[in-house]
């Protein structure tokens, strides 16, 4: 029988429905895949990658492609359904992979997810205390593991840590506060990109939760009220609090006697008071530091 018949007869099984009897398991047999082998029964129809593997004697679970790859799941995808017809043979190594569910995927809490396919634990935490104006930085395994390094950071006056949540392109931070005698989590992190918002305050437009010298006090800051829903200016500090921003114990101290961390109304001047360091820059006091006074 010419090549040409060979050839035509192969391709003609391999696009036939797939028998009862079918032991790929794949349950979607078709040529569209590619599988490795130690010896073939036909060429010129199999994929490039499962046609190197075989030229070269290279096992499946050698494979050339990078594990987890596209090509490497369909080239253990392909094997197993050109095994199942008798068209290629397998070492007994490679009979064992392809009796996997490997180059399959399946369905977990609304994903598609690769099926038998070990991986790494992507999920970690990334813990960031803040030490006036220096930081201290891990990345953690379990947050019992974050529990221990928080309290390490109390004995070198952690003021707050910022902890993150990493799994995969998911990520959420919360913030813990000292209170002097536990860490009490933020009930909900301050995003800027919320803060930096417009309104009218006197009949003109004013930019909220800026802080800004000058008024009454040393500093004002336009907010808008949660419950009113209306704009308010806080006036609030004094010359004192500029001149000490810098030192570190009085911010402590300061901290501490105000018991900040248990300020979290934005209208009053107290909140601004306690968080003063986190907008110097803007307020020509050097450079922010990302704590309480």
């Amino acid at each position: 029988m010419k090549n040409e018949q060979i050839n035509k007869l192969i391709v003609e099984a391999l696009q036939k429905p797939k028998a009862k009897s079918c032991s790929c398991g794949c349950g979607t047999c078709s040529t569209n895949d590619a599988p490795i082998l130690t010896e073939s029964k036909v060429k010129n129809i199999l994929s490039e990658g499962l046609q190197h593997h075989i030229d070269n004697k290279i096992p499946l679970y050698d494979t050339i492609y990078r594990y987890s790859s596209d090509q490497h799941l369909s080239l253990i995808k392909e094997s197993r359904k050109l095994y199942s017809r008798g068209i290629i043979d397998l070492d007994e190594s490679d009979k064992q992979l392809i009796e996997t569910n490997l180059g399959e995927f399946g369905v977990f809490e609304g994903e598609s997810v690769p099926l038998d396919l070990p991986m790494m634990n992507e999920e970690y935490y990334q813990v960031i205390a803040n030490l006036g104006d220096k930081k201290a930085q891990e990345n953690l395994d379990s947050f019992e593991e974050v529990q221990d390094f928080m309290n390490q950071m109390i004995k070198r006056n952690a003021i707050s840590v910022d902890v993150t949540k990493l799994d995969g392109d998911k990520k959420q931070t919360i913030r813990y506060n000292w209170t002097g005698d536990k860490w009490e989590k933020e009930p909900k992190p301050v995003n800027e990109e919320d803060l930096n918002e417009y309104s009218e305050y006197g009949g003109r437009e004013v930019k909220l939760n800026k802080p800004k010298r000058g008024g009454s006090k040393a500093y004002y800051v336009y907010v808008k009220d949660p419950r009113s829903k209306k704009v308010k200016k806080v006036q609030f500090g004094s010359g004192g609090l500029r001149a000490k921003i810098k030192d570190k114990d009085a911010r402590s101290a300061y901290a501490a006697r105000h018991r900040c961390s248990k300020k979290k109304d934005r209208t009053t001047p107290g909140y601004w008071s306690c968080n003063l360091p986190r907008y110097a820059k803007a307020l020509k006091l050097g450079n922010n530091i990302n704590t309480f006074w």
